[in-house]
């Protein structure tokens, strides 16, 4: 596959991995805190549920739109933006651990993990593409 291919692959995941959560997070805001690794066993709180799904959406949004029109300054824009939230959003979760079980922290380390690095191998693949 080419790197092209590769790129709007990866864009296309994390676009609709976005949506996806984005929309649970703001249409059943209780349902999405009640996996463990999201409520962390902290009290609940809607508002910050509701809040963090609309942004998801608006991440899914510039995903999505860099997938359709594939240039290099938009697939970088969009790459970047989901990496400014994803990159501290694995280092939270890290320093929160003991919130967690054993059992809990190994599938929330491997998604947040994979949600840094998949934007950090799709980066250096944008230099192959058109400037405009």
């Amino acid at each position: 596959m080419s790197a092209r291919t590769w790129l709007r692959a990866g864009l296309a995941f994390l676009a609709v991995a976005q949506f996806a959560v984005g929309v649970w997070a703001l249409l059943f805001p209780r349902s999405f805190f009640d996996i463990p690794w999201v409520g962390m066993r902290m009290p609940y709180n809607a508002h910050l549920m509701m809040d963090y799904g609309a942004m998801s959406l608006a991440t899914s949004v510039v995903l999505g739109v860099s997938f359709f029109i594939v240039r290099r300054s938009m697939a970088r824009t969009a790459l970047a933006v989901y990496l400014v939230f994803a990159a501290p959003h694995l280092v939270i979760h890290i320093q929160l651990l003991h919130h967690l079980t054993p059992g809990e922290r190994v599938p929330l380390l491997a998604a947040l993990t994979a949600a840094v690095v998949i934007p950090l191998v799709l980066l250096p693949l944008t230099s192959r593409l058109e400037k405009a």
